[in-house]
């Protein structure tokens, strides 16, 4: 009979047990990095922390945050991977790159026991949404240096499932290899799925036909949109899952939905400590149910550069704490957005997710595709929201939907909008990660 879990005794696992064995990883952690990394040396000595002041999960707020933009100034001072590099070249097995979109890319390295840990945690998320060994899947992501590309090939193969290396674009030789092969599975973006079935609708075929009876999607925040999801499993015919949440520079995998789609499961037990703090001072709070915050990520079992109290500037609601309906027992969250991507208009905070979310509902009359644009930097009095129409949707007829936009964003989140309405396909398609927020002052400056 197939196993419910991938890996029972973790996933299913009691918090109080879990945070003791996490309190143990974290001593050896700690033990390691104050030894072999001479960034963190650095860093805690000028912080006046001791290593002996650490000893549980609750102590972590006695080190200071690591920001993205320390990494990144420090691997131009120490190329390539960084003084945070706590082994030796020997160790090394493969470097990645991280995709940038928030600022100048990091390299990142991994040991075989870091490779080995990321297909683990990556083997529960895939199996919590549904892929099989019976499966073949096509995976459809960026292989040139990308970690979602070569690593999460890794990964699907992990769970015993066929997996097809495709890679991104070509998309007349996809279709072409999803028929031949028999495809019935699928791993992307959710932004990658749109000029997929353009390409397969200028072929005149009907997408349900091609077979894809499953869809794994992850690597930006388009799954968090009921109505992206809503779009994609009616046109082809298949579940659409949140399967793969996580980042190159903490684990390529560490959340995902299961069947009863209650948010993700945060599947890096063991792997990955987590803290819940408010964005803007930095204070924790209690991870809870109802809670939101932006999570704060500590490595517990790390080898090539192991980091502490990241800050990725996840921006989450925790949805439920106990046990979900599926046994797991990890909390279960849903992404708000990044709290670097959050904007200020008159004192109300605005995720790009959002109005996604809220676009969504006039999907009938929109393609999906939206950008904000903003001119300068803040404060905002209101956003300009650049939307493109449905492809039946000529210019000449959008009627009274510049108001309904306006509307429907001040009614839901407050704030006043400028649309500005352009033809289907004026908007960039990407095969990787969609950029919602365009910061054209710093466009102007650079």
């Amino acid at each position: 009979m197939e196993p419910r879990y991938w890996n029972e005794d973790i996933e299913t696992i009691q918090p109080a047990v879990l945070g003791q064995l996490e309190s143990q990883y974290l001593q050896a952690q700690l033990d390691y990095v104050w030894t072999c990394s001479a960034f963190y040396q650095a860093k805690f000595a000028e912080a006046g922390v001791k290593r002996q002041a650490i000893r549980e999960l609750a102590d972590l707020p006695l080190l200071p945050f690591t920001e993205k933009d320390e990494c990144r100034r420090n691997q131009q001072e120490h190329p390539p991977f960084g003084s945070y590099l706590a082994t030796n070249q020997e160790q090394l097995i493969r470097a990645h790159k991280t995709s940038g979109t928030t600022g100048r890319a990091l390299y990142v390295a991994l040991t075989r026991g870091d490779r080995n840990l990321m297909n683990e945690c990556a083997a529960r998320s895939y199996w919590a949404s549904g892929l099989r060994p019976s499966d073949t899947v096509v995976h459809c992501l960026n292989y040139r240096l990308w970690v979602g590309g070569f690593s999460d090939h890794e990964n699907l193969e992990a769970t015993g499932a066929t997996v097809v290396p495709f890679g991104v674009g070509q998309t007349a030789l996809l279709i072409q290899t999803i028929r031949e092969l028999q495809v019935n599975a699928i791993s992307a973006t959710p932004s990658y799925m749109l000029p997929l079935i353009e390409a397969v609708l200028a072929q005149g075929l009907n997408p349900r036909e091609l077979g894809l009876r499953k869809g794994f999607f992850g690597a930006e925040p388009g799954m968090s949109e009921p109505g992206l999801r809503a779009r994609m499993e009616e046109t082809w015919g298949r579940r659409a899952m949140y399967a793969n949440f996580g980042m190159a520079d903490i684990l390529s995998m560490m959340g995902s939905e299961c069947d009863f789609r209650q948010g993700l499961h945060f599947h890096a037990q063991g792997a990955v400590a987590v803290e819940l703090i408010e964005p803007e001072t930095g204070t924790p709070l209690t991870l809870t149910e109802g809670a939101e915050g932006e999570l704060v990520y500590t490595h517990l079992l790390k080898e090539a550069q192991p980091l502490m109290r990241y800050r990725a500037r996840d921006v989450v609601r925790i949805l439920g704490t106990g046990a979900c309906a599926c046994g797991r027992t990890s909390f279960r969250f849903r992404i708000l957005g990044r709290s670097d991507d959050m904007l200020h208009v008159r004192g109300v905070n605005i995720f790009p997710t959002a109005v996604g979310n809220t676009l969504a509902h006039l999907s009938d009359r929109l393609s999906g595709e939206f950008q904000i644009i903003v001119d300068h930097p803040p404060p905002h009095q209101y956003l300009r929201v650049r939307v493109e129409l449905a492809q039946q949707l000529a210019p000449a007829h959008v009627e009274d939907l510049p108001q309904q936009i306006i509307q429907a964003l001040r009614e839901q989140l407050n704030f006043r909008a400028e649309p500005e309405l352009v033809p289907y396909g004026t908007l960039p398609r990407t095969e990787q990660k969609a950029r919602r927020v365009i910061k054209a002052y710093e466009q102007a400056d650079s």
